[in-house]
Order: structure tokens, then sequence, then C-alpha cells
């Protein structure tokens, strides 16, 4: 054995499994040394041997001879050879080795290393996969009616869980992939938070279990076509929560019925009353309230709990201006264990009303007008092979090719493709979530806030407008040269009240003759606002998506507010 012993080192430990075979090999390698050296694996060595097959397709034998050494010591080396022909198609052969991974030349002593790099490897791009598998079933999207659906409500009472488990039901997420999800939750001691990982996706997210970002999904019942948009309940992401519910045209506010939870998020400061508000600022007519947390050993789903939520809830809700009869619909549930979401509970036998998904699909349909002017403001924008954008489309239908203009920096940008709700489309219209990419602009010349519309019909841009407010929670008065921060559609700006028009009686809607020296908490006054930089928007009458806003100062909302008139800028 001397003589082999200088080079073959790790052969001998593969000779250990079959011995006999090296034995009476031995003269044929002598023979064969060039190119049999890389095709030794033990079990289909008789395979390999002839010679002039391989030298055609692989030419790498020949070219590695030299080091035989270090390559036969090196596992990684090995591999390239037992995949040889794979190189041309990976992916087919990938999916090949999965089933027959025993018989596999590689899986000797030395190909082992590396079969447990590419078994992981395989594992974590099919644990990657399971969202794009969903979407090309979806070939009818647009023949059904879009929803936009916002989750709403204090911080921890269970929006990214409710969504996840929802994605769950209606099949959007596969079990392996939640079993993944669980596995990992499970390493961080977060068990119950593994559902809310289907839409919280960014790690930080899932370190902390707070959203931060709206996260997007989307399923599908028999009638309608949602879309998800999960808002944070977190104070601080507040004007995250803004934008997305502008998007929206429904919101459920999910409340905690856990004792001390829901007087948390309902007290003064709690997000359950500021998410309230805003949804209603921001557009959204119908509100469904989720009672969560039900199956929770302190709730046991009673009767007297859900009633004791709900009593508190309806005169506030009331005052936001919601109407308790048309607009606002109770329900309780479970997001964790998924009761009365898409199948009634049993263990809530004094509940007779349909389950969640059941009660979207029965909704009424929303008004829109498809003839209207194209008017798509931009949430979110990146690059990707091109300029993408992402928004709701308000009014009017776009289709690819199309060329629009973006506002206020008036770019004639043309449609290349754009994809509603992840599925490729060739026009859409409005309440649909698109993802559009542009030709024509640069992603760092767009902003958040941003419009597209057509040529024929721009939308008014401007920094001055007169507007009706309601002063919502400030502690001392508000005087002209008051800045704070103005929130309309997903335009974020600052703005300053340059002067108090009038003030206007709540009940009676009479306006004061002379002009107020400052305005107060609860009071309505007429204003001119004249915003830091030039923004798009509309008056609320002619068009409300773009006309109403909000004014957040200190991480609090401060007032609601419609324009009433544009003025032009002097200069």
């Amino acid at each position: 054995m001397d003589p082999i012993d200088t080079a073959p080192d790790s052969w001998e430990q593969e000779d250990d499994i079959e011995a006999p075979t090296d034995a009476q090999l031995q003269s044929a390698f002598a023979a064969l040394n060039v190119n049999a050296k890389p095709f030794v694996p033990n079990i289909n060595a008789a395979e390999f041997v002839p010679t002039f097959f391989q030298k055609g397709p692989s030419e790498n034998p020949d070219s590695y001879d030299t080091d035989t050494v270090t390559r036969v010591d090196d596992s990684e080396m090995v591999e390239p050879v037992a995949n040889g022909e794979a190189e041309m198609n990976a992916e087919e052969t990938w999916e090949q080795k999965e089933e027959p991974s025993d018989s596999e030349p590689g899986g000797g002593p030395i190909g082992d290393g590396c079969s447990t790099e590419d078994v992981q490897q395989e594992m974590e791009e099919e644990e990657e996969m399971p969202t794009p598998k969903v979407a090309p079933a979806l070939p009818d999207a647009p023949k059904k009616e879009h929803v936009n659906v916002v989750f709403i409500g204090h911080v921890d009472a269970g929006k990214s869980t409710i969504g996840g488990q929802i994605m769950y039901l209606t099949g959007m997420v596969d079990k392996r992939t939640l079993e993944k999800y669980e596995r990992e939750a499970k390493e961080k001691n977060r068990e119950t938070w593994y559902l809310s990982w289907a839409l919280d996706t960014n790690q930080e997210e899932r370190d902390k279990g707070k959203t931060v970002e709206v996260g997007r999904a989307y399923f599908e019942t028999e009638k309608k076509h949602f879309t998800i948009l999960d808002a944070p309940g977190h104070k601080s992401f507040v004007p995250n929560m803004i934008g997305g519910a502008s998007q929206a045209d429904l919101a459920v506010l999910v409340i905690s019925a856990r004792k001390g939870e829901f007087e948390t998020g309902f007290e003064k400061g709690g997000q359950t009353r500021e998410h309230a508000m805003l949804a209603k600022t921001a557009g959204v007519k119908h509100l469904i309230v989720l009672v969560n947390k039900m199956d929770d050993p302190t709730v046991n789903w009673s009767l007297e709990r859900y009633e004791e939520c709900k009593e508190k809830l309806v005169p506030f809700l009331k005052k936001v201006g919601f109407n308790p009869k048309k607009d606002i619909h109770f329900m309780p549930c479970s997001g964790l264990t998924g009761s009365n979401l898409k199948d009634p509970a049993d263990c809530c036998a004094w509940y007779t009303g349909l389950p969640f998904i059941p009660h979207l699909d029965s909704l009424p349909t929303f008004h829109r007008s498809s003839d209207g002017p194209v008017r798509l403001p931009i949430v979110d924008k990146y690059k990707d092979m091109g300029t993408v954008i992402l928004g709701k489309l308000e009014s009017g239908c776009i289709s690819k090719a199309q060329q629009l203009v973006m506002m206020p920096n008036r770019h004639t940008v043309e449609v290349l493709s754009f994809l509603s709700d992840d599925v490729e489309a060739d026009d859409a219209g409005p309440g649909e979530n698109l993802k559009l990419r542009l030709k024509g602009i640069e992603e760092e010349e767009i902003l958040p806030g941003f419009i597209l519309c057509n040529a024929e019909n721009l939308c008014h841009s401007g920094r001055t407008f007169d507007a009706q407010i309601v002063i919502i929670e400030h502690k001392s008065i508000i005087c002209p040269g008051y800045n704070a921060v103005l929130h309309i559609h997903t335009c974020i700006e600052e703005v300053q009240i340059t002067a108090l028009i009038c003030l206007v009686d709540k009940k009676t809607g009479e306006k004061s003759k002379t002009r107020p020296r400052f305005v107060k908490q609860d009071q309505v006054c007429i204003a001119r606002l004249r915003a830091a930089g030039t923004i798009c928007l509309e008056t609320f009458k002619d068009f409300p998506q773009m006309g109403r806003f909000t004014l957040r100062d200190e991480g609090k909302t401060i007032a609601i507010g419609k324009v009433l008139k544009l003025v032009p800028d002097k200069d």
C-alpha cells in the first residue's frame, strides 16, 4: 500500500466500506489514473469506468488532475464532480435529488459533510417558497370585488395574529410554513407569536413582537378579494398606521377582552381610541370590532365581559362619527385558536351572527367611480429593475403602457407593468392595491405622498389652503403661527396655521362674524394653513379621499379636518 499511500489518503477511508472492490481494481486504477481519480465514488464505480464518456461533457477532471491530494481531502471539491452534469439545470436535479439521496455517489463518509449542507439549503429554499405557490392560482382575481381591510387597535391586541390565522384558514399560508414559524418562535420562547410572523416578516418585528411597518397580504372568499393591511399598534408608529388606514375601505378594530388589556387600550393615551378616530378621518366608513382573546382564562368566552367592552366602546365610536346601527358590527373571536374567524365557535353559543370571514363576504359592495380621473397616491417606492411604486388606485382605471403624470413634479411616466396583489394584470380598476413599474422617472425623484394622475385631468397641488378643523386634544390654546405635522392621504408634511378665519358652532354650523384670536380643545374653526413644501390635495367636496387630513404634534393627534378651498400662491 506504500506507493499508493502518498496520494489517495481518503480513498482508504472509503475502502473501509468496500475493501474487496479496491483490491480487484488496483491494477485498473493504475491504468486509468488520469481520469478515474475524480470519479472514484465507491458504489457506482463501475458506471464511471469508460473514461471517454466523461471527457466530453465535463472537462473539469482533466484540469484539476494535478492537485488530487487537496481535492480528495476537501469534501467541497468532490461536490462539483458528483454534480458534473447538473450544472446545466441545477434546479431540476436538486428536486430529483431529494428522493434518492441514499443512492447518491456523494453519500459516502467524505460526501457526508456536504450532503447535509445541501439538504439544509434545499429545505430553506423550499420553505421560502410558499407565498409564490399560491399566487398563480388567482387568474380570476380582477373579476372579484377588491376590498382593502386595515387591522387597527392597541399594541398587543392580536392584530397580526388574527391576520396570520386568516391567511392560514384561507390557504394563503401552508401548514409547513407555520410549523417552521412555530419551531422558530419556540426557540425564542415566544410560542404564541408564530401566527403573526406570517405578516411581520421583518427580523426586528419578530424579535420584539411589535409590528412597525404596515404588513400586506391578501386572501379570497367566494365573492371578494381582500387585501389585509396590518397596521402597527404602538404609539410611536402611528404615522405608519395612518398611511395604512388611508388605503382601506373597511377597518377591523381589534380589542383584547383580557382583564386589564382592554382598559389600557381604551384609556386616554391608549391606541384603541386614537386608531378608531384616525380610521374615521382616513375615510373608513364601516368598522368591525373584533373582541379578541375570548379564550383567555380571565375571560373564558364570558358574555358579561363581551357586553362590558361593547358598552364602553359604543358611546366613544358614536362620538367619533360612526353610526352604531349601520356602520359598526361587534363579534367575539380568538385569533390564536381561530375560533369564530371562519367557522362558528362551539364554545360561544350566545353569539348567533356570522363568523368573521363569512361576514366580510356578505358585506354590501362599495360604490367606486371607474370613469373618474386617475388618482393613485404613492405609499412606498423602491428600485427593482426600474422604479417600482406601491399604492391604492382611488379612482379611474390604469392599463399597461399608459402615459401618466406624477404630481406635483409633473414628470411624464409610462406604466411598464403592474401587479395587483402580486398577480400580474393588464388593467386595474379603483380600489385595487397596485405595484407599478414605471419608466421615465428615477426612484430618488419620488416621495410618498406624490400622486399619479392622467395628463388630461391633473390633481391640484399647492402650499396654502383653507380648512375646517376640529381640535380634539390639546392642553393649551392654538394661535396663528402654530406648527404641526399634516397627514393627508399618504403625504406627511409640516404645516403652519397662518390665520384663524372664524369659529364654527358645532350644533348649528353658524360661523362667527369676528376672527378668533385662538382656538382650544373641542372647538371647530376655519383656518388658513401653509405647508412647508408643495403638496397634492383636493377639496373635500370634489374628492373626499384627498381632502381629509389629521394634524399631529408631539406624538398625539391634535386635530382632524377637511380642505374647503385651495389658495393660489402669490409667488
